[in-house]
């Protein structure tokens, strides 16, 4: 039977018959809804009074200076019209307006509106336009705003441009060319397959819209990531801890104990051969142990800071040094776990433990006197949201961290992503970064209110002293060795953030450097790629711009460098050593199974 295709080769029949396919997905659509368990609403926006504040300003501006608010409305107005009139001459005249007489265009070069329909169309060009003109609007009337202090500007600032992100017309099927085009190459088969996506990804996520970064068919830990050999030597309802088998004839005396964040699970280290941290420090001739924390589930409600530091760093260490027979280890923390290590080492300088002979530190915060990019979701009222979601779930899903941190890079991690899945109905790529990042932890209930009042917010580490595990703690008590690794472009844990912290610590023998690159690809950057470089042997006594201005920047990885510094306080070359030891069996191998759980939504 001949189907019914129109002038342009576009299959009507195939294209009903896809679109009757969306009544299934719809079913499927609302009973994933259904299951939904949303965060609490404090924690999709700011307080209203932000925005009251805001308005308030706003029209005291406006009784104040009535002038120039009507300049600003007028112009906007003008532009407005003058946008409509030049899509009505083009539709009528058949050509786009003069060259002389075209509005300037800001949006060029941002690849969103790629597509050249963008301007050659003048429904398309009508629509950037004006979107143009409404986010140069909201953007100069949150300007105007003057009597909100500087982090209640910040946050409008931030929330603004989130909502100028969300109405960009790419976002909507109606207003994207490329989705428009791909539907119809597709006689609507793309829309059905991207509706499937957004299906499939509420059902896995319990009605939650986490758009999937990577196609997780494609991994397997153990498999083809997260496959460097080792052992399960030790584990408690906290932790498994991990050593490598050895891949050299001899190793260093002193081992290395590797603390990961536990916001994410620790194969960021180890994904491929060829980006693994954890196969090249076991190549270089070290014995390595790894920390694989616990998914953490409402179980774990009543888990603090001081549980981390105890039954996670003090205890990852002891096990080590009985496997190995030594007095000390050489550990390093990133991220949260690098501050975490900053803590530990505290306590055990108050302690009289010596148990760490030098520390290095990924990325790692101590000093949150500057709040950077996080200043919109570190007030009292998105605190308060979290303790209250934390206190009736048991946890911090990892959802809404994983949301938090995305909506920094609002673009990139989130609209992009969902056109390219939902609209264009494509399968995600195979990437295994994204497939870890897609692979989240929940934090417990007790431990993220501690982290969040007690070092976001009162940043008591590096004034008063923090309250922990029966001792009150300085950063100025760690006194080790220690070098510091910061990344150039990280918004997470920006550099100089790191820098003022690290330099309030007591220790004489310190080293800083700068990767290239962000949170991620700074500290994942093996010398084999030849990718990013990094700044080094800068003045400490200074300001983080005084350092960069007398540092050194070298070209390739920082590994090589920083192995020539541990090598250093690493002892001399022995026999290398199989995992574990006779009251120590191998409980499996790795990567392990607390690494296995998926976070419960």
């Amino acid at each position: 039977m001949a189907t019914q295709e129109d002038t342009n080769g576009t299959d009507f029949q195939a294209m009903n018959e896809n679109l009757a396919r969306v009544e299934e997905l719809s079913a499927r659509l609302i009973k994933a809804l259904a299951a939904r368990n949303p965060p609490k609403e404090s924690l999709n926006a700011p307080s209203q009074e932000l925005f009251a504040k805001a308005a308030a300003s706003y029209w005291g501006e406006f009784l104040d200076n009535p002038g120039k608010l009507y300049e600003q409305q007028v112009e906007y107005w003008g532009h407005s019209v003058r946008n409509f009139m030049e899509a009505q001459q083009t539709l009528l005249q058949g050509s786009g307006p003069d060259e002389d007489d075209a509005l300037p265009d800001p949006l060029e070069g941002d690849q969103r509106f790629a597509n050249p329909m963008w301007k050659t169309n003048p429904y398309f060009r009508w629509i950037k336009h004006q979107y143009r003109l409404n986010a140069e609007a909201i953007g100069q009337a949150v300007e105007e705003i003057d009597d909100l202090g500087p982090k209640e500007k910040q946050r409008l600032n931030f929330f603004s441009q989130q909502i100028i992100d969300m109405m960009s017309p790419t976002n909507f099927l109606g207003t994207n060319p490329d989705a428009l085009e791909r539907a119809l190459e597709t006689d609507g088969e793309s829309l059905v397959r991207g509706l499937e996506n957004l299906v499939a990804d509420l059902e896995a996520n319990k009605g939650e819209m986490v758009v999937r970064l990577a196609d997780e068919s494609a991994f397997e830990l153990g498999v083809n990531v997260a496959t460097t050999p080792g052992e399960v030597v030790f584990r408690n309802e906290l932790m498994e801890l991990i050593q490598y088998h050895p891949t050299t004839e001899q190793v260093h005396t002193t081992p290395i104990v590797i603390f990961p964040p536990w916001i994410n699970k620790y194969y960021i280290l180890d994904l491929k051969e060829q980006n693994s941290l954890i196969k090249w420090i076991v190549d270089q001739g070290y014995t390595l142990f790894v920390v694989s924390w616990v998914n953490a589930d409402p179980s774990h409600a009543e888990i603090g800071m001081d549980d981390y530091v105890e039954k996670g760093f003090l205890t990852a260490i002891e096990q080590a040094k009985a496997i190995t027979k030594q007095k000390q280890v050489n550990a390093v923390g990133y991220c949260i776990a690098g501050t975490t290590l900053h803590l530990t080492l505290a306590l055990m300088a108050k302690r009289g433990d010596k148990s760490v002979k030098s520390a290095t530190f990924f990325t790692a915060l101590t000093d949150f006197s500057e709040q950077g990019e996080f200043v919109p979701f570190l007030q009292d009222d998105f605190i308060d949201g979290i303790e209250e979601e934390v206190k009736q779930q048991g946890v911090l899903r990892s959802f809404i961290m994983s949301r938090t941190m995305s909506f920094l890079r609002s673009n990139d991690l989130i609209y992009k992503p969902a056109i390219r899945s939902y609209m264009m109905g494509e399968t995600p790529p195979a990437f295994d970064l994204l497939y870890w990042n897609g692979d989240g932890s929940n934090m417990p209930a007790r431990m993220v209110t501690q982290y969040l009042r007690g070092l976001c917010q009162s940043n008591a580490f590096v004034t008063d002293g923090i309250e922990l595990c029966g001792e009150t703690l300085h950063i100025s008590d760690v006194k080790i060795p220690l070098m510091a690794v910061t990344c150039e472009s990280d918004h997470i844990a920006a550099w100089k953030d790191c820098y003022r912290g690290f330099k309030q610590t007591g220790a004489k023998d310190r080293t800083f450097i700068v990767s290239e690159s962000g949170h991620i690809a700074g500290i994942v950057n093996p010398p084999s790629k030849k990718k990013y470089g990094y700044y080094s042997d800068g003045d400490l006594s200074g300001d983080a711009d005084a350092w960069l201005a007398t540092a050194s920047e070298q070209s390739g990885s920082w590994w090589p460098t920083w192995e020539t510094w541990l090598a250093k306080r690493s002892g001399k070359m022995i026999k290398a050593r199989t995992p574990g030891d006779k009251d120590h069996p191998s409980l499996g191998p790795a990567p392990g199974t607390y690494v296995m759980k998926k976070a419960t939504i």
